[in-house]
């Protein structure tokens, strides 16, 4: 077994704690983009069962929502993906931080690499969820248009 004093192991503790908040911010992501996953399904459920009993007009209108809605699905659905690896690369940081230290290791491209990708992962879900929202105002504006309801 590998034994580094505690001197030694408390500063890579201190830097291990930044990855550590990040994963809990990309948690709170994950848990905001699962819950508009499942909103856009139930909501294409809704409109899908709308659509068996509106009057062909209504139809064409009901089916370009379920294809933004679709669209919007997809698009959580990478930027889960996207927030997924961003925390499987901040944990990934940490457990190379820790041998880093523990294996008295000089050499920091591991760390930087992982970094790197996690930030690049989480910009890229932040970015996906943006154009969701943009294409759930779309939706609304939709909605706000069909003739009769207003």
């Amino acid at each position: 077994m590998i034994s580094t004093p505690l001197t030694e192991l408390v500063p890579v503790l201190q830097v291990a704690i930044a990855p550590v908040i990040l994963i809990s911010g990309v948690g709170l992501l994950l848990l905001s983009l699962t819950n508009r996953f499942g909103r856009a399904a139930d909501r294409t459920r809704h409109i899908l069962r709308e659509m068996r009993e509106a009057p062909m007009e209504q139809r064409a209108q009901l089916s370009h929502q379920v294809q933004i809605i679709y669209r919007r699905a997809r698009l959580i659905q990478l930027a889960i993906v996207l927030g997924a690896l961003s925390a499987l690369f901040a944990a990934l940081l940490i457990l190379a931080l820790f041998f880093t230290a523990l294996l008295k290791w000089t050499t920091s491209e591991m760390i930087t690499i992982f970094f790197v990708c996690c930030l690049v992962c989480l910009v890229g879900a932040l970015g996906t969820f943006i154009l969701d929202i943009r294409l759930s105002l779309k939706a609304l504006k939709l909605e706000l248009d069909r003739p009769g309801e207003n």
